[in-house]
């Protein structure tokens, strides 16, 4: 999440009650790229109208269909696009810059996490613990997120 705290408890809410929504109807989980787009759509809707956007926030949505995850980003002007690696945030360039350099399709849990945190490290301000930082992870086993005893061996100081 990169932007303001409302903004995005605002579309995170609204993201929530559309999955909640397919989900009575059809009884599973909905399609992280149909989730996407229509997240994206409430956007282009106050957009259109005239409205001014109340959502000054870049968003992350991530999910596992079809036996491979998904990666989308919303933007705050309504546009969406699927990504393999991206980075959010004050420095989300020299953080993409990064991903670019060392993602592969072929890392495994453990090298992926690794991956993660240095990309922080090389924009984070500050002294970078397990206490300050949170790693989420999404697989086919559905989504959570690691403990910080977890992040703190062998990555962190």
């Amino acid at each position: 999440m990169g932007g303001s705290g409302p903004g995005y408890r605002a579309r995170e809410h609204r993201a929530w009650k559309l999955a909640q929504q397919y989900y009575l109807i059809y009884r599973e989980p909905s399609p992280t790229a149909q989730l996407g787009q229509r997240v994206a759509f409430v956007i282009q809707e106050y957009i259109h109208s005239g409205d001014v956007c109340p959502f000054g926030v870049s968003l992350r949505i991530c999910g596992w269909n079809e036996g491979r995850p998904y990666l989308l980003r919303s933007d705050p002007s309504g546009a969406y696009f699927a990504e393999k690696a991206t980075a959010v945030g004050k420095n989300y360039v020299n953080g993409k810059t990064f991903l670019k350099k060392r993602h592969n399709e072929d890392l495994g849990l453990k090298n992926a996490t690794h991956t993660a945190i240095l990309t922080l490290k090389e924009s984070f301000e500050g002294q970078m613990t397990e206490d300050n930082i949170e790693i989420g992870i999404c697989n086919e086993g559905g989504f959570w997120t690691l403990l910080s005893t977890e992040v703190k061996d062998p990555w962190l100081p």
